[in-house]
């Protein structure tokens, strides 16, 4: 239970989130209103409430704002997403694509259902985006990812599709070899590990999530990968930690 002492401008912790009293000015009190604040935006569908360039977009702003910053410098010639939806992240990839002139999107969905694809086909930046139907997983599916990415491209790949942990250390196994050195491959909603006993959270998530499927994998890699939140390229300010629905999901390619 999390509690605002206004009188005293104190946070105040009971339960198995943690205990302690932090003044409501600190980098604690904020992690905490942070981490009940996605917890109770996620029963709230709070992600499900923004569009970018006109599809809907299924992130948390933060993170969207996070990935840019990594965008912009990794600079990859191809951003390849597993799970397309609306697509919103595509065009949102794209967009930045559209910005630096460089780079271009490849999606990947067992079902684009034929209103997303035809929105996505009549979009400003359609030249900007391919989109390739079928399960991510599937060889012959990840055979056409690999055809469209040429030799000595510098790639980025984010996870959105399945998000059991069985499937996204399937789709890992299969992606990561895209991956060039010092850019990363991205297992997205670790926060299901954080949501159990939610209404909409399954009671197997405590393990069943992306957060453990990219720790199986780094360990299966040793030397290779690293699980690293990028680096903040401006901070004044005392905080440390992203506000995020993908935490331990950034992995870099170390070799």
């Amino acid at each position: 239970m999390i509690k605002i002492d206004s009188e005293r401008r104190m946070v105040v912790l009971d339960g198995p989130d943690g205990e302690g009293s932090y003044s409501l000015d600190s980098v604690e009190a904020f992690e905490a209103l942070s981490a009940a604040w996605l917890r109770s935006g996620w029963e709230a569908k709070h992600i499900y409430t923004f569009t970018w360039f006109g599809r809907p977009v299924i992130q948390l702003p933060d993170d969207l704002v996070r990935t840019q910053e990594v965008i912009y410098h990794v600079k990859p010639d191809v951003i390849v997403e597993t799970g397309i939806a609306h697509g919103g992240s595509l065009v949102f990839y794209a967009s930045l694509c559209e910005a630096m002139h460089h780079g271009r999107v490849i999606g990947i969905d067992i079902d684009i259902r034929a209103h997303n694809r035809a929105a996505m086909e009549r979009h400003e930046l359609k030249h900007r985006i391919t989109m390739i139907e079928g399960s991510s997983t599937a060889p012959e599916t990840f055979a056409k990812v690999r055809a469209a990415v040429a030799p000595l491209e510098r790639v980025l790949v984010f996870l959105d599709s399945n998000h059991s942990r069985a499937h996204v250390r399937a789709e890992l196994e299969l992606y990561h070899e895209l991956v060039s050195v010092g850019s990363y491959i991205v297992s997205t909603d670790g926060i299901m590990r954080d949501l159990v006993g939610s209404p909409r959270a399954e009671s197997d998530w405590d393990t069943n999530n992306p957060y453990e499927a990219a720790r199986d994998f780094v360990a299966a890699h040793p030397g290779d990968w690293v699980i690293e939140e990028p680096a903040w390229p401006f901070r004044e300010s005392e905080l440390r930690r992203n506000v995020t629905h993908w935490p331990g999901g950034w992995i870099r390619r170390v070799r």
